[in-house]
């Protein structure tokens, strides 16, 4: 049981995934996400390795949709994956094969695509793409305003058990990455919590990263 959004920042070019499911480590498996290249989501029965195609795929100069065609002719047993895809373009393609899951649905938007599985109504994803598309304040906010507004309408069949938040810009590594691997409920509202503390210090921890002189103190013990 899986509901997603993977998105691209039109403001800053940055992309962005929120995802849930009832199994644990989500992120770990489902978010694939590339500094100006693209941003892909790979779920329902999981094959990580469909995300780093898709992603390879836009890099080495495809669009989206051709992409999306390239790898499902290329691969076996597409009829148990679902796919999202978002390129550097704001272009978007999606994949649900015969054997996705229980109720589920994708629903493109301006450079952005939710999808779900094993869904408690169709209407959880519709909710995601709505909330992001009306929401404001920073990337992450309006990513997790999806997330969010997915779980209140309705969720997933069962209960949701971990989420994670991912973002990747200007550097090759990511910028945001949080996580709640596992909870006995309500992994998206801890995840929004962890972001409340990952928000005031994300630029800080770019500026030690990248020009350290500058850097703000650690404040931790020792630390003169």
């Amino acid at each position: 049981m899986t509901f997603s959004l993977v998105a691209r920042d039109p403001a800053s070019g940055a992309f962005g995934m929120v995802v849930t499911s009832s199994s644990p480590a989500v992120a770990a498996r489902c978010v694939h996400l590339r500094p100006g290249a693209a941003g892909a989501a790979s779920q329902n029965v999981t094959n990580p390795e469909l995300g780093t195609k898709l992603l390879d795929l836009v890099e080495s100069g495809a669009a989206a949709g051709d992409a999306m065609a390239k790898l499902l002719a290329q691969e076996p047993n597409t009829a148990y994956r679902q796919l999202s895809l978002v390129d550097n373009q704001g272009r978007t393609a999606v994949f649900s094969g015969a054997k996705t899951l229980g109720t589920h649905r994708t629903v493109e938007g301006p450079a952005a695509v939710a999808a779900g599985n094993l869904l408690s109504a169709p209407g959880v994803v519709d909710a995601i793409m709505d909330a992001y598309t009306t929401a404001t304040g920073e990337f992450e906010d309006r990513l997790l305003a999806g997330l969010l507004a997915g779980r209140d309408a309705g969720g997933e069949e069962g209960p949701e058990h971990s989420a994670g938040l991912v973002v990747v810009d200007q550097v090759s590594w990511a910028v945001t990455d949080l996580r709640v691997d596992w909870a006995e409920e309500d992994p998206i509202g801890q995840l929004a919590e962890v972001w409340k503390l990952w928000e005031p210090q994300k630029h800080q921890y770019l500026t030690r990263a990248l020009q350290p002189d500058d850097a703000p103190s650690y404040g931790v013990p020792g630390d003169l």
